[in-house]
C-alpha cells in the first residue's frame, strides 16, 4: 500500500487526529474542512485549537477547502457530522467516483434512518465493496497524543478491511478487521444514547451499581436492535459494541456523557445546546433509535427514558422509576 494518497474529510477533532496517525505512517494526507477560516488558522499556526488544542499538526499533511485537491486521493476517510453528510457531499460536490470510503463518524440519519453506509451508497454512489467503517474506543484527545488504542475496520469486502489494517496500524494504533459492517455501525451510533443515560447517572450522583446496570442493559438493548437488522450478535462483544460503549460512558472526553451530566444535573435540552459549540450526535441517535426498534419491533426502554428526557422534559428520576419498576423480565428473551 505505498504511494497511497488519503483524503480526510472534516478538520475536527477526529478528523486532524485519524490525518495524524495517517501522516505519522508515511502516506501523502490532505485534509479538507469547507470552512476556511478553519483552514486558514490550522496553515497559519499548525494547530486545531477549537477542536484539538494543544497538538501539533505535521508540515506534511495538506489543508485545504478545496475539493479539486482530493481528486488524486484514491482513499476517502470521512469524518463529517452524520446528519451533515449528505448535503455536504452534494453542496460541495465532494469527488466519489471510484474512490475507496472509510468512515469514521457514528450515528444514523434521523431523517431517513439509514445508516452511513446507506447515506454514502446513495449519495456518493459507493459500492459497498468499497466501503468500511472504522470505529471502536478511541477518543480524538488521546489518538492525537499517542496514547494506545485499539479499533474495529469492516467491510463487507474483507480484503479492503485488512489493507485499512495495514495503513492505519502503529505502535499506537491498532486495527482489527471484520466483515460485519452492520453490526460496526450500530454499536458505534447507539452507545451515544446509552452515553447520555450514563451521563445523568453522573450527575444524579448515583452509584457504580447504577452504572454497571445500565451498561450491561443497554448492550444488551443495542444487541437486540443490531441483530434484528441483520448484524452478528458477537459483534457487540467486541470493540465497537462493548468497549466503545463503555468508553463513551465512563470517559471525560466525552460530549454524549457530558450532554446527559448536564441533564442530571437540572439543566434541559435547550439550555444545553445553547451552551455547546456542536451537538453531541447522541441527542440525533436517541430519535432515531425509537423509530428504529418501532421499525422492527424491538423493545428499546433506556433510549425511550433518554427519549423522555431529552424532548418530552420528564424528570430524570422519574425516568429511571419506570426502568425500575418494569414487568419482571429473563435477563435474556431475545
Amino acid at each position: 500500500m505505498e504511494n497511497l494518497n488519503i483524503g480526510v474529510l472534516g478538520a475536527g477533532g477526529w478528523g486532524t487526529s485519524l490525518a495524524l496517525v495517517l501522516s505519522s505512517n508515511g502516506y501523502e494526507v490532505t485534509l479538507w474542512s469547507h470552512d476556511e477560516n478553519l483552514v486558514s488558522i490550522i496553515n497559519q499556526t499548525r494547530k486545531n485549537p477549537d477542536y484539538l488544542p494543544g497538538v501539533e499538526i505535521d508540515n506534511s499533511i495538506s489543508v485545504t477547502s478545496n475539493t479539486a485537491l482530493l481528486a488524486d486521493c484514491e482513499w476517502l476517510v470521512n469524518t463529517i457530522p452524520t446528519q451533515f453528510i449528505k448535503s455536504t457531499i452534494l453542496n460541495y460536490n465532494l469527488p466519489m467516483k471510484n474512490k475507496f470510503i472509510i468512515n469514521g463518524s457514528k450515528g444514523v440519519e434521523v431523517e431517513t434512518l439509514c445508516r452511513i453506509s446507506e447515506i454514502f451508497q446513495k449519495s456518493g454512489d459507493i459500492d459497498s465493496s468499497h466501503f468500511a467503517v472504522l470505529t471502536g474506543p478511541s477518543h480524538a484527545e488521546e489518538v492525537s497524543r499517542k496514547t494506545p488504542t485499539t479499533i474495529v475496520g469492516a467491510s463487507e469486502n474483507i480484503i479492503f478491511a485488512h489493507e485499512i489494517q495495514q495503513v492505519f496500524s502503529n505502535e499506537y494504533f491498532r486495527v482489527y478487521a471484520s466483515d460485519d459492517v452492520t453490526g460496526c455501525e450500530l454499536g458505534g451510533s447507539l452507545k451515544n444514547v446509552i452515553a447520555i443515560a450514563a451521563g445523568i447517572i453522573d450527575g444524579l450522583g448515583l452509584g457504580d451499581n447504577t452504572k454497571a446496570a445500565l451498561i450491561t442493559r443497554g448492550l444488551a438493548e443495542i444487541s437486540r436492535l443490531g441483530v434484528a437488522m441483520g448484524a452478528k450478535a458477537i459483534t457487540f462483544s467486541g470493540l465497537s459494541g462493548l468497549g466503545d460503549l463503555f468508553v463513551t460512558c465512563n470517559s471525560r472526553h466525552s460530549r454524549n456523557r457530558k450532554v446527559g451530566e448536564l441533564l442530571g444535573s437540572g439543566l434541559t435540552l435547550e439550555d444545553i445546546t445553547s451552551q455547546m459549540k456542536m451537538v453531541a450526535e447522541g441527542v440525533y441517535t436517541t430519535k432515531a433509535a425509537i423509530e428504529l426498534g418501532k421499525k422492527h419491533n424491538v423493545e428499546m426502554p433506556i433510549s425511550e427514558q433518554v427519549y423522555r428526557i431529552l424532548f418530552e422534559n420528564v424528570k430524570p428520576m422519574e425516568a429511571i422509576h419506570d426502568l425500575m419498576t418494569r414487568q419482571s423480565k429473563r435477563e435474556w428473551w431475545w
